[in-house]
């Protein structure tokens, strides 16, 4: 490849898109980037920084200072802020809380474009988020929109929050996806929309590695890849 593969990934909450991202990065040989997990990683620099996630004067201050990096530890991708490993420290309920804040900042969105946009330098990378194909990567060779019902999204955010030592119900959990479809919807900056060019599936029915196989078909049938 004469320049580095950049495949996007979009969709909802509960649409799978860190299971496939991750897969399809694996088998790629290519950068997996969560982007989410910049805003995350730059609210719980505000946090620390004891700024008002309201103050958008001091939090433009605090992330303009934020070191956010992506690697591994071990088998597993983790975040780093400032060279220290934050992968479970993001998530917490008061820096989701302050994420959905400060993501909202266009001084913050900036920094973090930019920032996502580097890390696809070198052999490429399979990023996902909630504007990737619209907004950080625009020309990208290969979009996708995943998408599933809101049932099906809320069963399998449960699991995983259940894995990860979160309480929850179902009912609550599907409150929640059903609340933020509705503001990713209604956000003036960056809406969660597909990109015209972008390919939707729908996962509902589809198992990870389901999804990833027709990701890489259609990679295939754009010359993005080597066929079998």
């Amino acid at each position: 490849m004469n320049r580095p593969l950049i495949i996007t990934i979009d969709g909802p909450a509960g649409a799978g898109k860190s299971t496939v991202a991750q897969m399809l990065a694996a088998r790629l040989g290519l950068n997996y980037v969560d982007s989410g997990a910049t805003y995350r990683a730059a609210a719980l620099k505000v946090v620390k920084s004891g700024a008002s996630p309201d103050d958008e004067n001091a939090v433009a201050e605090a992330v303009s200072s934020a070191e956010i990096d992506f690697g591994a530890e071990g088998d597993a991708p983790a975040v780093f802020l400032d060279g220290r490993n934050v992968t479970q420290a993001i998530r917490t309920p008061e820096v989701t809380l302050a994420a959905a804040k400060v993501s909202r900042l266009p001084e913050v969105r900036k920094k973090l474009i930019a920032l996502q946009r580097s890390l696809a330098r070198e052999k490429g990378v399979v990023m996902e988020g909630r504007d990737i194909g619209t907004v950080v990567f625009p020309d990208a060779p290969l979009k996708i929109f995943l998408k599933a019902d809101v049932a099906e999204r809320a069963r399998r955010r449960l699991k995983q929050d259940q894995e990860d030592g979160r309480a929850s119900t179902l009912e609550q959990t599907a409150y929640e996806i059903g609340r933020r479809d509705q503001l990713d919807a209604e956000r003036k900056i960056s809406p969660l929309v597909p990109a015209p060019d972008a390919v939707e599936i729908d996962s509902t029915h589809l198992k990870a590695d389901q999804v990833v196989d027709q990701i890489l078909e259609i990679a295939r049938e754009r010359k993005l890849l080597e066929s079998d």
